[in-house]
């Protein structure tokens, strides 16, 4: 599914089909305290039905699996999806994962206690999906959306990696992160209330084949480049992290979530 979005990356085309191998492989980074404060807000927990927008390779459903919750995943790739499935059924998970745009899911109303949008909630046209979000939702439902990102310009390997996306992907609009609060559009208020945030930072650790296997997993390489670019990247990427980095490191992350109560 080839995605153009004049407010991402200037409009330049991107395809998580292209790299969800390595999105399968590579990207299941998050932490245990990442979990643990959904999971100590009361969410995502036993007794509740969950949905899971841009779940990509169900990253976050798999993980929080074993809290109970009935979890249903959506997104708009197909292979993401497929990934999903594979993973999901090798490890005796039992999650409907669809194929589907956030904005075309149909599911009926009421019929969610959570819904969950992690590293996804900016791709969506908030102005045709927040009032389905709040039809799918159940009186007291609620909106938690995650995110979570390396810090270039107090982490070194982090900053001079993206120098290199940078260098292939000019226009990459993920560079240059710095904490801050998640955003949200001003529709959401007319649906919703912001009950909580928190912004918080992480150490995640690598080695250089995971770290180099992220990277390529990431919207401004694996997803856009061209075959040509991609192997250049990728010669140079690796050379890079053999003159920077050790075999094993952590990378400085900050994360950051909001939870929004239904009005």
């Amino acid at each position: 599914m080839v995605i153009k979005d004049s407010r991402i990356d200037a409009g330049k085309a991107f395809d998580w089909g292209r790299t969800s191998e390595e999105y399968a492989k590579y990207r299941d980074i998050y932490p245990n305290e990442f979990y643990k404060k959904i999971v100590d807000r009361g969410l995502c927990i036993d007794g509740q039905n969950v949905l899971d927008l841009g779940t990509g390779t169900g990253v976050l459903p798999r993980n929080m699996y074993r809290y109970g919750a009935n979890w249903t995943g959506t997104d708009i790739s197909p292979e993401q999806i497929e990934q999903a499935k594979r993973l999901s059924d090798g490890d005796g998970i039992r999650i409907n994962f669809y194929a589907v745009s956030t904005e075309d899911i149909d599911f009926p109303n009421g019929s969610f206690d959570v819904i969950t949008a992690c590293q996804c909630f900016w791709y969506f046209d908030h102005e045709r999906v927040m009032p389905k979000l709040y039809d799918l939702l159940k009186d007291d439902g609620k909106i938690l959306i995650l995110y979570m990102a390396w810090l270039p310009f107090e982490d070194d390997i982090a900053g001079k990696s993206e120098e290199l996306v940078l260098k292939y992907s000019p226009a990459w609009s993920g560079a240059g992160e710095t904490r801050h609060p998640i955003w949200i559009p001003n529709v959401v208020y007319k649906y919703f209330e912001l009950e909580d945030h928190e912004e918080y930072d992480l150490k995640v650790p690598f080695s250089k084949e995971s770290w180099h296997g992220r990277m390529k997993a990431c919207r401004g390489v694996g997803a856009s480049l061209s075959s040509e670019e991609l192997e250049k990247w990728d010669n140079e990427h690796r050379q890079l992290l053999e003159k920077i980095a050790p075999e094993q490191f952590e990378v400085l992350h900050y994360a950051a979530l909001a939870v929004l109560r239904k009005k």
